[in-house]
């Protein structure tokens, strides 16, 4: 193996939706390897206490303003990160979010605020970044998706349609930018414990029913996500595009809980 592949060292990497949960573990994990970064939120303010974070760590952080649901902001950030640091080497396209309910109360207003988010606002986020990292013939892309990408969800209609969408649309942008030297890639994490999801974890019989289901019998921690962020992200997966990396401790095997022991 050659040396440092896992090194990002001198690397700009994006990540989307970066204040709070996952977004932030994924910029710990990237500046750990030693990328610089660029943090967006739709509220700019939201981003100060992790910017001083990670500066405090010596990299280097712009913040930014997104909402992944306009264009003209989305064109406006790629290029703000572009006049900045001058490159962008890594996208992680994790802005995202959630709506719970029966898929018939499910209104038109519900389904467009989660589809426009998730699937609609990472392609164009992924395509604007694309176009500065084609001319470079470079570039690493990593859509979150979720394990709703493989698997279906009671409640969770519009999420389930939009990180399904993640997945396919992941292929079709490898096979697109491929030939510019662009790897993309799909990180799908199963539950984890976050904002959008801690409403959940106050159900005692929901976690007991959750663990039950997972083979590696807990839900995931931040420190899950940190080994795979970092090869999607680097030299190491250099020959790895189009795929879809399940981080779930299993739960997509398709366990179910254990059958009650009968006299």
């Amino acid at each position: 193996m050659r040396p440092n592949n896992f090194n990002l060292s001198g690397k700009v990497a994006i990540v989307t939706g970066a204040s709070r949960g996952l977004g932030q573990y994924f910029g710990r994990a990237l500046a750990g390897a030693g990328a610089d970064l660029v943090i967006t939120s739709r509220n700019k303010n939201d981003l100060s206490e992790f910017k001083d974070e990670i500066e405090s760590t010596g990299r280097r952080v712009l913040p930014l303003q997104l909402d992944v649901r306009e264009y003209e902001a989305i064109q406006k950030m790629a290029q703000a990160v572009h006049d900045h640091f001058g490159k962008i080497d890594i996208l992680v396209n994790n802005a995202g979010c959630n709506v719970r309910k029966p898929s018939t109360d499910i209104t038109w207003d519900d389904w467009n605020l989660v589809l426009d988010t998730n699937l609609r606002g990472t392609f164009f986020v992924a395509q604007a970044v694309a176009k500065k990292m084609i001319a470079r013939n470079y570039g690493r892309i990593i859509n979150i998706g979720s394990v709703t990408s493989v698997f279906g969800y009671a409640g969770l209609a519009p999420y389930c349609a939009s990180r399904g969408g993640v997945k396919q649309l992941t292929m079709s942008l490898a096979d697109d930018w491929g030939k510019f030297g662009i790897t993309v890639n799909c990180l799908a994490p199963g539950w984890f414990k976050t904002e959008q999801t801690r409403i959940m974890y106050q159900d005692t019989e929901w976690v007991n029913y959750l663990i039950d289901r997972i083979p590696l019998k807990r839900p995931g921690a931040p420190h899950d996500l940190d080994g795979v962020i970092v090869f999607l992200a680097s030299d190491a997966s250099e020959y790895i595009t189009g795929q879809t990396i399940l981080v779930d401790g299993g739960i997509s095997t398709g366990a179910t809980r254990a059958l009650p022991k009968t006299k």
